[in-house]
């Protein structure tokens, strides 16, 4: 069973990575090291997070304690071009792109390297299809972020849509005798995207990873992709305004 998938630098990206999005300091550190310790060897990271010092420490100990070899685990920030020049970073990615946008980069002239994977929110109320099909057609893979639904979003309202309450999913999970959580994180997998759940609970991040184990059927996938309505959690208030905002598009 594929548990990486291959990036167009032939290198292998671990399907199922830890977010860190919305962990905080104090706690992301222990989080990265149950990661870590129950065989997590993909760790999304950003600046913007506030918590990387905390990830790199978690990470140096593991090392230390010979838990885990550099060289095995595969970390993603958020940078410039100028790294990968420099050597210290090995392929570039994008996030939050349509299909316009990246269509205009790979028409870049000159364009020195072309993105490896496009990072976006992708769950069953927002399938993504087209724009996952169009980036696998042009050798970008995906990697869904908040596949959850992100619920300890500071900006959700009471009356959004609970994708670990759905009462369909649920119907799934209690039939594979599996979390609502790791039918949605399975859910990715199967159609061959990268998929970062964010926990910083150890029992969360270890359930998380215990994927690996059963299958959806093709009648279960079909169902889960008609759940879509094209509903975002992570739209953050105040960026529609943006002129590169790319969510009005269809895809």
């Amino acid at each position: 069973m594929a548990t990486f998938v291959e990036l167009s630098t032939k290198v292998n990206m671990p399907i199922v990575g830890l977010g860190t999005w919305k962990s905080p300091p104090g706690k992301v550190k222990e989080a990265v090291k149950a990661a870590i310790d129950a065989g997590y060897r993909h760790i999304d990271c950003a600046y913007t997070y506030q918590n990387e010092n905390e990830v790199g420490e978690a990470i140096q100990e593991k090392i230390r304690e010979k838990a885990v070899r550099r060289e095995d685990l595969f970390i993603v920030s958020k940078v410039m071009e100028e790294l990968v020049d420099e050597g210290l970073v090995k392929a570039l990615g994008v996030s939050n792109f349509n299909h316009f946008q990246i269509e205009k980069l790979l028409n870049k002239p000159g364009l020195k390297y072309k993105p490896v994977t496009n990072q976006v929110e992708c769950h069953p109320y927002l399938t993504q299809d087209k724009l996952i099909q169009y980036c696998h057609s042009k050798g970008i893979t995906v990697t869904a972020y908040s596949p959850l639904g992100s619920p300890d979003r500071p900006w959700a309202k009471p009356e959004d849509p609970s994708l670990l309450e759905d009462p369909k999913i649920k119907e799934i999970a209690s039939k594979h005798k599996k979390t609502t959580a790791q039918v949605l994180i399975r859910f990715h997998i199967q159609r061959n995207v990268a998929v970062i759940p964010k926990s910083a609970t150890p029992t969360h991040i270890m359930e998380n990873f215990q994927v690996f184990d059963f299958k959806l059927s093709d009648e279960e996938m079909v169902a889960i992709l008609s759940f879509n309505r094209n509903w975002r959690s992570c739209v953050i208030p105040g960026t529609s305004c943006l002129e590169e905002y790319p969510f009005n598009a269809e895809y």
